[in-house]
Formats: structure tokens, sequence, C-alpha cells
């Protein structure tokens, strides 16, 4: 399924926008998140989808809100397409195991990223500056090194296609208020901390993540989106962590591993799309997105 067919045309049903992976409508007042197959790499989406990766996004967020919902509320109303909207009543099949009906929330246009490790932009400004999100850090750091705590270093919210602006928290305090971004960088702090106890415990290490917070009409802080996915957090196996190189990872790595490859004949730089993925990188992308989901609830996803 290409996420979301056939809804935009059905009355009732409002389509908001399109992200690099999901979906999003508006319907009987509540949000409609449908993850697709699509995978991004370089800023760009890929012709060529992964099976099964939207469910995968999909059940794995699911099993993550219920390992943190004595810690913070969260916007899922149902992923049961039979207890959706009438309006959806026709599209049940095609909506099954890839969508979440969610409450509607004002959201906060600030990514919430926790870093327990140093890579990616982090690592990029520590080697220019020796600071993560105006975050000093100690001499001496590579990449895939443990930092002594890990660290709240907020982003500003781009749209889609363009980069998230990493931001420090005075400014993060001046964009949303300081008491709301207290919260936030308290919550986004406490769930990085369980979901780092969970992870360590299955044998992998949670590098980095990003959540989404929103809030209701009461002022209720409530986390939104997808969470602790391969999409959106690093998940690295812990008995192959080996600090000064980039880490192996539960995540798009061998499509990124491809496309930069001169199997691909493709130039990142030269301002084309990339090419098709062979099926061998569809194949072993999908098994790892499966076993990342495995790993994590110990349960072998069908």
């Amino acid at each position: 399924m290409s996420a979301g067919d056939g809804l935009s045309g059905v009355p009732g049903v409002r389509h908001l926008g399109s992200g690099k992976v999901r979906e999003l409508f508006e319907v009987d007042g509540k949000l409609l998140l449908v993850a697709s197959d699509r995978i991004s790499a370089y800023d760009y989406v890929l012709q060529t989808p992964i099976p099964d990766k939207g469910r995968i996004l999909t059940q794995l967020s699911l099993w993550w809100f219920e390992q943190l919902a004595d810690l913070v509320p969260n916007h899922l109303v149902t992923t049961d397409p039979a207890m959706f909207p009438v309006e959806l009543r026709d599209h049940q099949d095609a909506l099954s195991g890839r969508s979440m009906l969610c409450e509607r929330l004002a959201m906060i246009e600030i990514e919430c990223v926790a870093r327990g490790y140093l890579t990616g932009s982090g690592l990029a400004e520590y080697r220019e500056h020796g600071t993560a999100c105006g975050i000093a850090l100690p001499p001496g750091l590579v990449d895939g090194s443990r930092l002594d705590h890990p660290i709240f270093t907020p982003a500003a919210k781009a749209a889609v296609g363009e980069h998230d602006e990493n931001i420090d928290f005075t400014q993060t305090a001046e964009r949303v208020g300081a008491e709301l971004a207290a919260e936030i960088r308290d919550l986004t702090m406490a769930v990085y901390r369980r979901a780092d106890e969970i992870a360590t415990a299955r044998g992998l290490i949670l590098a980095d993540t990003k959540f989404e917070f929103g809030r209701r009409a009461d002022g209720t802080v409530v986390l939104a989106d997808e969470v602790l996915t391969p999409d959106s957090s690093r998940f690295w196996p812990a008995d192959e962590w080996e600090p000064g190189h980039a880490q192996p990872s539960f995540d798009k790595q061998y499509v990124r591993d491809w496309l930069t490859s001169p199997a691909s004949g493709w130039d990142r730089h030269s301002g084309e799309a990339p090419p098709p993925l062979p099926d061998e990188v569809v194949e072993r992308t999908r098994a790892r997105y499966a076993e990342a989901y495995q790993k994590l609830t110990g349960e072998v996803f069908r």
C-alpha cells in the first residue's frame, strides 16, 4: 500500500499533509496517521519502498507507548480500524496495522532530542566547537563516544525536505516559554532514560532519539507522533559498539551504504534523485527493521 491511497477523495476525510514516511488526515475531529513503506535517505524519498516498514514502525510505536504510559500520556485513541470513524469503513484492510487514530493536539514546534552518545549532527558541532547544541563537552570524544550523562539537544522543526535547526535550551525557552521548555526537557530525558534501560536489557544501545509533544486544551503535555523506532532513533548492537567510527545500526544503513557505493552509480552531490534500490538491499533493510522489532519486543514481526 502507498499510505493513504484512496483516502483523499473520501467525504469527511481531509488530507492535512505528507511527510517522508507518513500521511496525515483529519476525520471526525481526530487525526489519522498512516505509515507508508517509503524510505528516505540524504533528504530524498526513494522510489523503492521497503515492504512492511510502515507496519513495523507503527507496531513498535504502540509497544513503546505501553512501556512509557506511566511517564507521559500519549495521543493514541485506537489502532483498530473497526473502531475508526464510519467514513473509513471501506478502507479497513488497507489501514490495518499501519495506522493510528489520535487526538488532535496543539503541537509544540520543537524536536526534542536526547543524546547519550556522540554521533550525527552532535558530533559535527562538537568537532567544530567542542559543544552539542551549545552544551560544552569534554575534549577527546570521538564518533560513538558515550557521554558522561545524557543531554537534551533540541531542534527547531523545519518544513519537510529541510533540515531541523539545532538550538540551545535558551532559544527553546524563547520560542515556547521557560516553563514549557523545562517540562518538555524533563519529559524527554525521563523517557530517554526509561527507553535506554529497556534497550540495554535487550543488548542494544539507544544512542539518541527524538520526540514530539503536543498539548491538550487543558495544557497537558502529551507524547505524539511515532516514538523510539529506527526512523527516529539510533539503536546500535551493544556487542559491536566500538567508538572511533560509525556504528552498525538498526535502520537504513544498508540503503545509505549502497547509495554511496560505486554499485549505485549515484553522486549524492549531483542534484539528481537516487536510483531504485536493488532487491538485495530492500530485503536486507526490511530484515534489519524486523530484527530491531524482535530484539526490543521479544516477538517475531508477522
